[in-house]
């Protein structure tokens, strides 16, 4: 069973420039961070501050008194240094707790505008886009990646900077107290950096492939999921099993590999740390012995050392979440820089007034009429044509890749009011020419004329709007079955919502669920027959009430008496409108104006369906086998 398709994954071309385009969306919140880096500052200064305490308590108020008797006087200075000391340390923690708080906010606004920015991008990306992507793997976008960008700007951000200025603060506080010692930690220092430097490498490229490894599971698991009655209908469970063991083990050998180097990583920290303490006392009790030091310096030196090694152990670790983080910000963002869907187009749809004469002029309100507004750049003129629904195919060719050709050559002139169907076998390129009209794709040749207006002239939101369509595989949203009727015109009211589904002979049924209208409907109306949902499709284009119907093989996977009952719904909603009928059964296109025969992405026949059956070319051979087949099925129900 075949897999998803892979994940285009590229490198990174700057995790800089990454880095500062997060930061970009951080900064939307500067006052906030303003506070939150004053904070910080306090944080670490309170600690380096309180630490070096540690060398005036011991060498003024406890070294002194070592052996001698004390009074209460003798130790309130004592006690007032230590008081100041836990002063400072508390004005440390309160700083690191509103700090916390106030980052939580900025993460989480940060990664609303993401989000935003993330889906608003998905909405303007053409349909060969979602062609060349997997549904979970835009999801991961979604979950994984934004969860782990969540984590390292929650957490990693404070930290790393708090880090920062813990250990330049502390290393200035070693210099003063003893140039000897610092040396040998600076050592320690450049052998940390380097493991720091050759393990988080490696941790990169094996977090790419996790985050990788993650999105192409999701994607086969949601294909599986979706796909769940094919599977048990061709008994292919033991493949989709073997299919996911095969892409879950390549995750979990990802994820092992990523994690074992993060984990590493601070064990080897740590004991290089106590590594580092033990030399430093040792030296430092020897530098005390010779007296070229004292006891109060080498304890908060001791401290020092401690505290060095911690923020920079803190920065190793947060080093690996930062690099797993600009990981899945490379690709959020690469779905954000993707290339929009483009629109050249300025002709638009408005409402129009006409006059007996002819005469056409705008409108702010609806009217029941529109028309095409067409500006003239060269004279600067702007005219009016009346929407009627004229289409005409001026010899064009198709390719979806730029190399194969699926279309060669198709013409054909739909008058207003036409029916015109199209037949053939599948994978001859009918979907694709109706798919022409609304501009889902572009043309590789020829022109496209609407009411003779070339349609890469008008706008595309205006172009579909004049258009409605009833595909052969029906999506409903969640929401009530009104609000999915509604998605066919958002400003409709309850009434034109209700006449919709009588038109679309959906209202008996609807008044026969639950709560009628007000009926919610999930997981695409999985509560509803596959012949009800085609209805509320049905009704959807309806209340549209565009000019221009298209019917992709709409009854293909209902039974004879639900495409009849559906048929009934079509033939109202296909009154007045030009329509274009992608046919199944060909029995239902017999009354069509002109019928349509594609074979290999080229019109081999044309003609109404006497002329084609007299002509006994590949029509006729079409429509006697699957006459036969009816019949033969006829008998064997009966």
């Amino acid at each position: 069973m075949p897999g998803p398709r892979p994940m285009q994954m590229a490198k990174p071309k700057s995790a800089s420039k990454t880095f500062f385009r997060v930061l970009g969306y951080m900064f939307r919140q500067k006052w906030v961070l303003a506070i939150v880096l004053l904070l910080v500052l306090l944080n670490a200064g309170a600690g380096v501050a309180g630490t070096y305490f540690l060398k005036p308590i011991l060498n003024d108020y406890i070294v002194p008194f070592i052996g001698k008797e004390t009074t209460a006087a003798d130790l309130w200075p004592f006690i007032r240094m230590l008081m100041v000391m836990a002063g400072i340390y508390l004005i440390g923690t309160l700083s690191g707790y509103i700090c916390n708080r106030l980052m939580i906010r900025v993460s989480n606004q940060t990664l609303n505008s993401v989000r935003g920015d993330l889906f608003n991008s998905l909405q303007d990306l053409p349909i060969s886009f979602f062609d060349a992507h997997t549904h979970g793997e835009l999801m991961s976008r979604f979950t994984n990646d934004v969860d782990t960008l969540r984590e390292a700007i929650s957490q990693g951000a404070t930290q790393l900077i708090s880090s920062a200025v813990t250990a330049v603060s502390t290393f200035v506080m070693m210099v003063i107290l003893s140039p000897v010692l610092t040396l040998l930690i600076v050592v320690m220092l450049v052998l940390m950096l380097f493991l720091i430097k050759f393990i988080g490498g490696r941790s990169a490229r094996l977090f790419k492939r996790q985050q990788k490894a993650v999105g192409a599971l999701n994607g086969y698991i949601e294909e599986m999921t979706e796909g769940q009655k094919v599977v048990k209908v061709f008994c292919h469970e033991p493949e989709a099993k073997e299919g996911f063991d095969a892409l879950n083990e390549e995750f979990r050998s990802a994820a092992t590999d990523a994690n074992t180097y993060a984990s590493i990583i601070m064990p080897i920290m740590g004991n290089l740390s106590y590594i580092n303490y033990a030399l430093t006392a040792a030296v430092g009790a020897m530098l005390v012995i010779n007296g070229r030091m004292d006891i109060g310096s080498i304890a908060s030196f001791l401290q020092y050392t401690r505290s060095f090694s911690q923020p920079i152990t803190q920065i190793s670790q947060q080093f690996n979440a930062l690099l797993a983080a600009l990981a899945g910000a490379e690709r959020i963002f690469e779905i954000i820089d993707a290339k929009p869907e483009e629109d050249e187009g300025y002709v638009q749809l408005v409402n129009a007034n006409i006059a007996p004469d002819g005469t056409i002029t705008e409108s702010e309100k609806p009217t029941g009429h529109w028309a095409w507004k067409h500006p003239h750049a060269a004279d600067n003129t702007v005219t009016y044509t009346e929407l009627r629904g004229d289409v005409e195919f001026e010899d064009i060719s198709f390719s979806y890749d730029g190399k194969k050709e699926v279309l060669h050559h198709v013409s054909l002139h739909a008058l207003p009011g036409q029916k015109i169907a199209f037949v053939g076998s599948t994978g001859a390129g009918k979907t694709t020419i109706t798919n022409l009209i609304n501009r889902f794709y572009e043309l590789s040749d020829g022109k496209i004329r609407y009411d003779g207006i070339n349609i890469t002239k008008i706008k595309k939101d205006d172009l579909r709007r004049s258009l409605a369509m009833v595909l052969q595989d029906t999506h409903l949203f969640t929401g009530t079955v009104r609000e999915n009727i509604r998605y066919g015109r958002l400003d409709a009211t309850d009434e034109e919502v209700i006449a919709a589904a009588k038109t679309a002979s959906a209202h008996s049924f609807i008044m026969r669920l639950a709560d009628g209208y007000q009926t919610m409907l999930e997981g695409d109306g999985a509560n509803l027959s596959q012949g009800q949902r085609q209805l509320l499709n049905i009704a959807r284009a309806a209340l549209s009430k565009a000019p221009i119907l298209v019917l992709d093989e709409a009854t293909s996977s209902v039974d004879t008496r639900t495409e009849r009952h559906i048929e009934h719904g079509m033939d109202r909603l296909m009154k007045n409108r030009t329509t274009f009928v992608i046919a199944h059964r060909l029995s239902t296109v017999r009354n069509a104006d002109l019928i349509l025969v594609v074979r290999d992405g080229k019109i081999v026949e044309r003609g109404h369906h006497d002329e084609l059956l007299a002509q006994k070319g590949y029509y006729y051979s079409l429509y006697t086998r699957q006459y036969e087949d009816e019949a033969t099925a006829s008998i064997l129900d009966s």
